[in-house]
């Protein structure tokens, strides 16, 4: 029975809350720790930079070049794998892509020169591209719309864990068993966490665990419309699917930055080795974590309370957009602190934009095109990562200072926000044409 104001009585709230069940959690649990692997294999690179740049001998084109070679495999993955997910199901294709990318990942520490490098990251990149077209896909078949984002900013903050992690195991490693043997320990990790999905993971639809309670409320929203196929000619036709495009494009980049570049910035300006890098990077991406659960939890909070989904989702993104412009300033920052608080918060608040515009996909589009709008979205961002990876070794060759990249990371998320908006003035579900 409902109160006067038409709001359930918290009782009868508390009994659904129980009879409803939690499984659902658990799956999201794995995508978390697949995002972790998945970024403590591609972290090891920027990490061990400062030893390998002077073990190999690469200068910062070669460097970026290499961290170009892994953008450009996961671009031409993203838009394989989205396809091959919708096809062949979350379950396989998530198998496949992690055995590739781990052994890719165990693979470096068998070579020693730049093309070297640049092969082994070319295949990380093809492996690791699976990951969020797959985990999109499988919080859209576990998750009701109103409780994706939240879904979505846990398993990403996976990123931020993989990334505090990194930093604390791979110097240790480094200094006491040689850099190869980071390579291999942390690339090993991709195929325990294999062994736990195959045995754990089914559609909700199939899972032999799910109560009917938890099942009627993953599929409680209103019923799609059927389709069978939607090839990329008649996707990208839709202004929905280029708003995505453009953002992940303009702001993907920024994190791919971050993740490469961090250690070779506080080495350069502040004179900090292997063995020092690993606290500042921690309490980075500490922060990140904070930044991914609270965007996503915020957003989600909005919709409980009545919020219509188009503004919940772009007012979390204008005030994550805004909390990134202070960046700005880090190349200037005399004290390392100062710039590690500030690149700090702008990385926290990149982790909630990408919970949520990840979250607008699934928004405005049906499940069966989820996979393929994120690898859209996603080869775009591993474009413009590899624009802007070729463009900073070069702005670093030539001038040695990082303010032009803390500039363009500053402002990139509220351009991105702006075109957004003009395309897709109110996120709802898309008519297609079929």
């Amino acid at each position: 029975m409902k109160q006067s104001d038409g709001s359930i009585p918290n009782q009868k709230k508390g009994i659904e809350k129980q009879k409803i069940g939690n499984f659902r959690w658990s799956v999201c649990a794995l995508l978390f720790f697949a995002t972790t692997v998945n970024y403590i294999d591609r972290q090891v690179l920027g990490i061990l930079a400062p030893v390998l740049g002077k073990e190999i001998g690469w200068s910062e084109i070669e460097y970026g070049y290499i961290v170009t070679a892994f953008q450009a495999a996961y671009a031409i993955g993203l838009l394989i794998a989205g396809r091959l997910i919708d096809k062949y199901g979350t379950k396989i294709g998530f198998t496949v892509a992690i055995v590739i990318w781990s052994l890719a990942a165990m693979g470096h520490a068998m070579v020693k020169t730049v093309i070297g490098f640049a092969v082994a990251r070319f295949t990380l990149g093809l492996g690791e591209s699976a990951n969020f077209p797959a985990a999109i896909k499988a919080t859209a078949e576990w998750f009701p719309k109103k409780e994706r984002a939240l879904a979505t900013g846990i398993f990403n903050s996976g990123a931020n864990v993989g990334a505090v992690f990194a930093p604390l195991v791979v110097p240790w490693l480094t200094i006491n068993y040689g850099w190869q043997m980071a390579f291999i320990v942390t690339g090993a990790l991709g195929f325990v966490w294999v062994i736990f999905w195959w045995f754990l993971y089914e559609k909700p639809e199939l899972h032999k665990k799910i109560k009917k309670a938890e099942l009627d409320h993953i599929l409680s929203d209103p019923p799609e419309e059927e389709t069978e196929k939607l090839p990329w000619s008649k996707v990208i036709r839709y202004k929905q699917t280029w708003a995505f495009v453009i953002g992940k494009f303009l702001t993907d980049p920024i994190w791919w930055f971050y993740l490469y570049w961090l250690p070779k910035f506080l080495n350069t300006k502040y004179g900090l080795n292997i063995a020092q890098l690993g606290f500042p990077l921690i309490v980075i991406y500490m922060m990140t974590t904070v930044g991914s659960i609270g965007g996503g939890w915020l957003s989600s909070s909005f919709i409980k309370r009545g919020m219509q989904i188009n503004r919940a989702r772009k007012l979390v993104m204008l005030i994550c957009a805004l909390c990134i412009v202070p960046i700005v300033t880090a190349g200037w920052a005399a004290n390392m602190w100062i710039a590690v608080g500030l690149i700090g918060i702008a990385a926290a608040a990149h982790q909630g934009w990408s919970a949520n515009i990840f979250t607008t996909a699934s928004d405005m589009f049906p499940k069966k095109a989820v996979g393929s709008i994120v690898g859209i979205g996603g080869m775009a961002g591993a474009v413009g990562g590899m624009l802007f990876s070729t463009s900073a070794g070069y702005i670093l060759e030539i001038t040695g200072s990082y303010i032009t990249l803390f500039i363009i990371s500053g402002t990139a998320y509220l351009l991105a926000l702006g075109i957004f908006h003009l395309l897709v003035p109110k996120i709802e579900p898309v008519k297609l044409d079929l």
